[in-house]
């Protein structure tokens, strides 16, 4: 029966016609009825066909149709690439400069003394548990794992604070336990606690990272046990019983396709194949499933397999890393597993042809769709990552357009900073389109953009500041450096208390900045981690032939072909 119901969905997809695009091409977004309402109007795809070619200086890439005539094929072809990659590439542990920075320049000293400030707090008032509390001076604990502390581990490394790494070591081994009776959302633990386990132990080459990490994986494999092999949201720690959250019965796509880098890569050092088999077997899935002009939309079901119906198409929550991890994917495995290029690139047009819109004074952002017809001139914080991918694409050899996609949208990125009172972006920005101006009394960038009261808040997230390090680092253009100085600027103004950071819930005003109490984990394992190496002269970490990095900052490496 399942046999069945895999070629009815492969006899439903359509297959778009050949063609090029120039990206800065009227956007032809929706078409309108008689009575003025607008709908959308778009195939279902899931790949170009054979002979579609991308086109760039450094290289050429042919999209292959990777969709054979039947799901078997499909299996056995990316088993087989698993098990060939497995038994040739074992890393244990990796032969590779430890990535720290000899000599700092001195915006690094001061985002270091920050990251100091922030972890003398934590130390002092929560060390070993999740978060800080920095105004109240106690703690929050989410999942009982210790997360600001193993996120920020390869964090301590790379800044050579080694007293407080090697304290943090001592922590791992004798009191990091997994065996508590806690329910926790298994891709929280996955990008934070078995990336930083796995990211520690690429820079140190400690097997207690390892055991650590094997041990945690060996629970979070459990999520794994549903009908159709995609991964249940939480899980009991102890029990290993994996089940959705209370409130919907399904997982979130960026849940689902966001566990990839760190199980293959689990595999890769403990030398099990276990692991990347299963995940990689949820990357298969998703690839077969029909999708909007590559995009996906942000619920998926566990026990049916599918997309859930009218839900929501964006590059923000929910589904933002879904796109971020077919690139990577394909990076880590050493541009081995084509499906992921080609998801990766019919996204990426996608976006630019669905998602992608223009304000009054020609700022780039992305919107969404709201039941696949409306479109929301709206953009979470979190796509703020896009540029930084698209980017990171560019430096692997895909098309120029995309990079200079990457720099209008960072750009519009750093304006939601600029545009604050406090220079500080908040939670969710709003947009006027061309063709909906602000009011007449507008000015400045509030002919542009405007932010709602109850999306005023910061949670010192690092989105902005990766991609600013992107496209440093890949162009060479420093003005992303004094970009992201001047946001760095505005943390230490307006954020930094007595015992550390906190994230605060007004952007919008200097005198009432609604400051919230608490000190994601984040902000020392993302955030000042890419602020320290935005600021570096070079970088240690060679993105082109040896490093990619997760979702949460962790570094991992690039497979050998």
């Amino acid at each position: 029966m399942s046999f069945l119901l895999t070629l009815l969905v492969l006899a439903l997809v359509y297959v778009s016609p050949s063609s090029t695009h120039d990206y800065k091409k009227p956007l032809q977004r929706a078409n309108y009825s008689e009575s003025g309402s607008a709908h959308l109007q778009f195939p279902i795809v899931t790949t170009r066909p054979s002979n579609h070619v991308f086109t760039h200086s450094k290289t050429e890439f042919s999209v292959q149709n990777s969709i054979p005539n039947n799901f078997a094929n499909v299996k056995q072809q990316i088993a087989e690439n698993i098990r060939s990659a497995i038994s040739l590439d074992p890393v244990v542990p990796l032969k590779r400069k430890h990535p720290v920075i000899e000599k700092l320049t001195p915006r690094q000293e001061e985002v270091k003394a920050a990251f100091a400030h922030a972890w003398k707090g934590y130390r002092k008032y929560a060390y070993g548990h999740d978060h800080l509390r920095p105004i109240s001076a106690t703690y929050q604990d989410w999942f009982e794992l210790s997360l600001t502390l193993v996120d920020s581990l390869d964090t301590l490394y790379i800044m050579q604070m080694h007293d407080e790494f090697e304290e943090a070591k001592k922590w791992v081994k004798d009191g990091l336990r997994f065996d508590r009776d806690k329910d926790v959302n298994v891709f929280e633990v996955t990008i934070r606690v078995l990336g930083g386990l796995i990211g520690a132990f690429h820079v140190d080459g400690s097997d207690i990272f390892k055991k650590k990490a094997q041990e945690i994986g060996d629970i979070l494999l459990n999520a794994f046990e549903s009908p159709t092999g995609l991964p249940y949201s939480d899980i009991n720690l102890k029990s290993g019983k994996a089940h959705g959250p209370s409130w919907n019965p399904d997982s979130t796509t960026s849940e689902v396709s966001t566990l990839q880098l760190e199980f293959c890569d689990l595999s890769r050092i403990t030398g099990n194949p276990v692991y990347e088999t299963t995940v990689m077997k949820v990357s298969q899935h998703l690839h077969l499933l029909p999708k909007k002009r590559g995009l996906v939309p942000m619920h998926i079901s566990p026990v049916s397999g599918k997309f859930q119906k009218n839900s929501v198409l964006t590059l923000g929550a929910r589904a933002d890393s879904y796109y971020e991890y077919l690139l990577k994917q394909w990076i880590q495995t050493g541009k081995t597993q084509q499906f992921l290029l080609d998801d990766y690139l019919l996204a990426v047009e996608g976006m630019r042809d669905m998602l992608m819109s223009k304000t009054p004074s020609n700022y780039t952002f992305f919107g969404e769709y709201e039941t696949y017809s409306r479109f929301r001139p709206k953009m979470d914080h979190l796509v703020c990552y896009l540029p930084g991918t698209l980017a990171l694409g560019y430096l692997h050899g895909l098309p120029e357009w995309h990079l200079q996609i990457a720099k209008e949208l960072l750009y519009t990125c750093y304006l939601t900073y600029t545009s604050t009172a406090t220079g500080l972006a908040a939670e969710i920005t709003h947009f006027y389109m061309r063709d909906t101006p602000a009011d007449a009394d507008a000015s400045g960038l509030q002919k542009d953009m405007y932010v709602k009261r109850a999306d005023a808040h910061n949670l010192l997230r690092p989105e902005t500041i990766e991609s600013l390090f992107y496209l440093r680092k890949i162009t060479g253009d420093k003005k992303y450096e004094d970009w992201g100085w001047e946001i760095f600027q505005s943390f230490l103004r307006y954020t930094k208390v007595p015992n550390g950071f906190t994230s605060i819930g007004n952007v919008l005003s200097t005198e009432n900045t609604k400051p919230r109490d608490m000190m994601e984990s984040f902000f020392l394992g993302e955030t000042l981690k890419y602020f320290y190496l935005l600021f570096s002269e070079g970088t240690p970490f060679n993105l082109e032939k040896d490093w990619v990095f997760n979702t949460e900052a962790h570094p991992i490496p690039i497979r050998s072909k």
